[in-house]
Formats: C-alpha cells, sequence, structure tokens
C-alpha cells in the first residue's frame, strides 16, 4: 500500500495541530488521530453550498459568507451554483490553509480562489458574522466537526445560542444558515428553532452521488431559514 507523507503542518488557535498528508494523489487533513477532510470525500461539502444556493434562486447580487476553507470544495461548488453577480467571502482563521490551498492543495482549488467573485479573510469566522448586520443572503459553516466540534474549543461558541444570534442578525429577511456536520445533532436543531430559524435537515452522502455507488457514510446539514 501507498504510504501517507506528511507535506506540511500548522497551528490551531487554542492549542492543537493539523497535518496535511499526501498518499498518491490522495490529500488528507488530520488533527491528532483524527481525519477532518480528505479530498476523495467531499460530496457534502458540494451539497452544503449546492443546497443554500438553491435557496437563493432570484436574488439578485447574493452574498455568501464561507466559514472555513478546508480544501475548497464548497467554494468551488457555490461558484458553480450561485450567479456571476454573487459575493463570495470566505473566512479562514488558520492563515496556512490559505497558503495550502494556493501551494500543495491548488489542484484540487482549480483557480477558484482567483474568481473576481471571492474574497478570502483570515479571521474567525464567528467575528466576522458578529461585525456583520443585516448583509449575507446566506452564511455556510463548515467549521471543525459541525456543532460537536474536535479542533478548538471556540468552535463551540459558532453553534451555541449566542452565536446562532450573530448569524441570524447577520442574515437578511429570508436568509439561509448552512451548517455542515459529521454527525445528527437533535439538539443543536432545537436550538435553530428556538433562535427563530424554519430549520430544514438533510442527510447526504459522504461521497456524493455517484451513479452506481449505494450505501457509505452520510453527513448532516441543516439549512436554517430566517423568519
Amino acid at each position: 500500500m501507498t504510504p501517507w507523507i506528511l507535506l506540511d503542518t500548522a497551528a490551531v488557535p487554542d492549542g492543537g495541530e493539523l497535518r496535511l498528508k499526501r498518499r498518491g494523489e490522495e490529500l488528507s487533513i488530520m488533527l491528532g488521530g483524527n481525519e477532518l477532510m480528505n479530498s476523495r470525500l467531499h460530496g457534502s461539502e458540494d451539497a452544503l453550498a449546492t443546497l443554500a444556493a438553491e435557496r437563493l434562486a432570484g436574488r439578485a447580487r447574493p452574498r455568501v459568507m464561507i466559514g472555513g476553507l478546508g480544501m475548497g470544495f464548497t467554494l468551488r461548488a457555490a461558484l458553480a451554483a450561485l450567479p456571476a453577480d454573487a459575493e463570495i467571502v470566505v473566512v479562514e482563521i488558520v492563515p496556512d490553509v490559505v497558503r495550502w490551498a494556493r501551494g500543495p492543495m491548488a489542484d484540487l482549488f482549480e483557480g477558484s480562489l482567483d474568481d473576481p467573485r471571492v474574497t478570502i479573510r483570515e479571521s474567525d469566522v464567528l467575528a466576522e458574522i458578529a461585525a456583520t448586520r443585516g448583509a449575507c443572503d446566506a452564511i455556510l459553516l463548515d467549521v471543525d466537526n459541525g456543532p460537536d466540534g474536535l479542533s478548538r474549543a471556540g468552535n463551540d461558541a459558532l453553534y451555541s445560542v449566542v452565536g446562532l444570534g450573530h448569524a441570524r442578525a447577520a442574515l437578511r429577511p429570508g436568509g439561509v444558515l448552512a451548517v455542515w456536520s459529521a454527525h445528527p445533532s437533535p439538539a443543536f436543531a432545537r436550538r435553530l428553532r428556538a433562535g427563530g430559524f424554519a430549520v430544514e435537515e438533510v442527510e447526504v452522502p459522504a461521497r456524493g452521488r455517484a451513479k452506481g455507488r449505494k450505501g457509505g457514510a452520510r453527513h448532516t446539514i441543516w439549512l436554517a431559514t430566517k423568519r
């Protein structure tokens, strides 16, 4: 079997270390013994963007914030699904992940960072959301492992009652908060509803809908519309 090769490491705010690894054409980002993302498993990251974009159909100049750059699959799917006049702000707290996107992961991004619709901010997405008022048509969160995080304790605040309040205030009327998670979370769904959102919960295949493929891991996406 082809061995994994360590390409680089990156410090995570509040502690921890990300490791970027390659095995043949496959890339993986690890935190300790946990794999946060893999270049072969991105169907649910694609769905996060496409499902949100469907709910923005007909909006002029939609403004979308994406929390978490990752391997760029959500960004690429958003660019494919959104109109030419869209504005997309991607917020990534680990500067080295942005560097990897232009270096060892560049083939995955396919030039998407250079699309004129895209702005990259090296910042904490919670701070960016809290500083925004009624300006976003959609906020897409692919941060950590979802509401039950692994990377840093600070991410928990993003999915808290206070964090969801900031997200609601940042959205325009009828705007959508789309949240990716590795696992279902009834408690989080309840917080969304209590926070003034109409909530739809969708299970999607981790690998996407490859023809003839059934089964496999599934991830959860919440589509929360501001009431």
